[in-house]
């Protein structure tokens, strides 16, 4: 399956760049809005119509339909490290000082959780379960309810975790090796090793046809799909997301932003939506036809045979046409 660049779009100042400047590119990969921020963006998630920013020591949201700031924003002693938009709404966020901070979808504060210094948030379970990777190396679990608790999911040393993707992750023991486990709260469902080259995994997302890592050389490699883009050895930035089975996206500091695509998963997705489509309008035909027969009886029940007769022919109902029509002759 190849993996090919779609278009590139080259800009000095970026979301995932260095600059003091935001934008929102549409899928032409021209700028919507452009806003202006007194710090440098470190970090940035969208939500349900929602983007949370952490820039300097303060955490933001604003609207992303045209870039506007709700509310005056929140900042904590030493900033903030990582975000995660919460399932259903709202945001949780690890601070610098050893603490977890939630908040609703418009960026109000709601409780905050000692938990030690976060190297990275990992993923929900679901609403109210969070993973992430403390600052030794290990998996933690918080379940975010009235009675606020954590534990170590295991003892194993991971040296890097990437984030969940469809409820699995992909890690780097000490070793080197890379796994791909499928976790729960408690532990896994499945954990195996899934690639024994030397790779060192800057970020990484999981696509229709697997994994894809950029490596901190700035590399793009495919691990289950065992391949590697056109000029898989050239430096594709610092910065990989998912956007779709079959979208992906590098980024680098400088400001240059690659969109990929795989033609074969863009056919298989286009075909999915096809049959979705047809399903929509089957159902709504057979909606159309039930008015439709609906119509054709009332019309028969008031005498009007022949607005019946034309109802129950557009139906195809032969029979029931063939009755009224023997009805007018009198037979």
């Amino acid at each position: 399956m190849s993996w090919s660049v779609s278009r590139s779009w080259q800009a000095p100042n970026l979301l995932v760049s260095a600059g003091l400047e935001i934008m929102l590119l549409d899928q032409e990969c021209k700028p919507r809005w452009v806003r202006s921020l007194p710090f440098r963006v470190h970090a940035a998630i969208y939500s349900k119509g929602m983007i949370g920013i952490l820039s300097g020591h303060g955490f933001n949201v604003i609207r992303a339909n045209d870039g506007s700031q709700i509310g005056e924003g929140r900042s904590t002693n030493g900033g903030f490290s990582d975000i995660l938009a919460r399932p259903g709404g709202g945001w949780v966020l690890s601070c610098r000082k050893g603490q977890l901070h939630v908040f609703n979808h418009e960026g109000k504060g709601l409780k905050r959780l000692d938990s030690g210094k976060v190297r990275r948030l990992v993923g929900w379970f679901d609403r109210e379960h969070l993973m992430w990777q403390d600052d030794e190396g290990k998996l933690r679990c918080a379940r975010l309810a009235n009675d606020d608790s954590q534990r170590i999911l295991e003892q194993r040393v991971w040296s890097w975790v990437s984030r969940m993707v469809g409820g699995k992750v992909l890690l780097q023991s000490a070793d080197g090796m890379l796994w791909e486990g499928l976790p729960h709260p408690y532990g896994w469902d499945s954990l195996e090793m899934v690639e024994s080259r030397s790779l060192e995994p800057l970020c990484a997302t999981r696509c229709g046809d697997g994994w894809w890592i950029l490596s901190v050389e700035g590399g793009l490699n495919g691990l289950i799909a065992e391949q590697t883009p056109e000029s898989a050895h050239a430096n594709f930035g610092d910065m990989l997301i998912g956007m779709a089975a079959d979208t992906m996206v590098t980024a680098s500091r400088s400001g240059l932003v690659r969109i990929w695509q795989s033609p074969e998963l863009a056919a298989l997705r286009r075909i999915e939506l096809q049959k979705q489509v047809a399903a929509a309008t089957v159902a709504n035909d057979w909606e159309e036809r039930r008015t439709i027969f609906k119509r054709a009886c009332a019309a028969e029940d008031e005498g009007r045979i022949s607005l019946a007769i034309d109802l129950y022919q557009s139906l195809g109902r032969s029979d029931d046409v063939n009755r009224l029509l023997n009805r007018q002759r009198g037979e």
